[in-house]
């Protein structure tokens, strides 16, 4: 007997890496039973709340009902309308930094359980009490963690994948440009690979002074957001640094990043992935400069670099409440986005809170 199967061919199929992706919502009339509140990003800088139907997890899905989510920097170049993601257009739905218990299974999702605290990643559009997703999206965290520490975890992957990119080593001069939540993140990740320098810039002597306290050994003001990081760093390191890791929003970061890196140095391109005007690639050419992408080229190796981010977390290794300074309810979320979009110098990272209705 021939046990073989013939399989029809499937030359044209392709296996992706997942990508971002909005997690589905049904708008709702006001008023109408089992929704709930869905912040929209109408149009560029304003946001109003929308109703939705509170989601049920279909087959190999689960129901998060959200706790906390961060307003990331690419929440924030949406809402000024300069990024715009092939999935988004307006009116879009943002927010992807979830801390949040898993309120619902649907059928076929095994190992995780009603009532884990996780994170997510991936998962767009989180500004809601409740989202579906699949499993692959999250990632069950300790009990012991407070709620604030969870929605942060979603950047640790691809810093992961930046540091290991960098190829830091003991005698390597590394610079981070930009000390947002990202970059004061990345300053505590690349610390843990004992680079000889590790400089970091920015806007804000607060947020300095805290990488200061995270492992940078040079820490730099620069004057303002066009402002040359050569021209502060020149007197002690004239020669550049063989790192530069940019983590910063706008494009154009890059053009400075380019200067400040040596001969034959790397950029590990974290931030700056908005437009980007007046590159001046002949130099990059003349520079032997290579720029190496940071996002996970595989799943595994994502799930790989979310396991560790968490792991990181828990040992203490890696925290965020000290980047911590603002807290809204979601009814308010148009103030959050708006003193996120002024950049006070005594605000650094700003938390939605989607469960309480209550903020500081």
């Amino acid at each position: 007997m021939n046990l073989l199967v013939e399989i029809p061919s499937q030359t044209n199929a392709v296996r992706m890496p997942s990508k971002m992706s909005i997690a589905d919502l049904e708008f709702v009339p006001e008023g109408t039973p089992d929704s709930q509140p869905v912040a929209v990003l109408e149009e560029s800088r304003q946001i109003s709340l929308r109703r939705a139907a509170i989601p049920e997890p279909g087959t190999g899905e689960i129901r998060v009902r959200i706790r906390y989510v961060g307003i990331c920097g690419s929440d924030l170049e949406s809402y000024r309308g300069i990024r715009k993601p092939e999935f988004l257009s307006m009116p879009a739905r943002l927010g992807h930094e979830v801390s949040g218990v898993i309120d619902k299974l649907g059928r076929g999702v095994h190992g995780l359980r009603v009532g884990q605290r996780v994170t997510c990643r991936y998962v767009w559009g989180a500004f809601a009490r409740y989202i579906v997703c699949k499993p692959f999206n999250v990632h069950a965290v300790p009990e012991r963690l407070d709620d604030r520490d969870i929605s942060p975890m979603e950047v640790l992957p691809g810093i992961l994948h930046a540091a290991e990119r960098a190829a830091i080593t003991p005698n390597t001069d590394v610079l981070i440009t930009g000390q947002g939540v990202s970059g004061l993140v990345m300053t505590q990740v690349a610390a843990l690979y004992s680079p000889r320098t590790l400089a970091v810039t920015d806007l804000k002597p607060r947020n300095l002074e805290l990488a200061r306290r995270y492992g940078a050994t040079h820490a730099y003001q620069v004057p303002s957001s066009t402002g040359s990081t050569m021209e502060a760093v020149r007197e002690d390191f004239p020669d550049g640094f063989e790192v530069v890791i940019p983590c910063l929003l706008e494009g154009d970061g890059m053009i400075d990043a380019l200067e400040a890196c040596s001969f034959g140095g790397r950029i590990i391109l974290y931030g700056c992935i908005a437009p980007c005007h007046e590159f001046d690639w002949l130099k990059v050419h003349r520079k032997r400069v290579d720029i190496l992408s940071t996002e996970p080229r595989r799943d595994i190796d994502m799930r790989r670099w979310f396991t560790e981010g968490v792991n990181l977390v828990e040992q203490g290794l890696v925290e965020f409440q000290s980047m911590i300074t603002d807290i809204y309810p979601l009814e308010r979320i148009s103030e959050a986005f708006q003193r996120r979009d002024s950049s006070p110098a005594d605000s650094i990272h700003i938390l939605v809170d989607c469960e309480s209705g209550e903020g500081r």
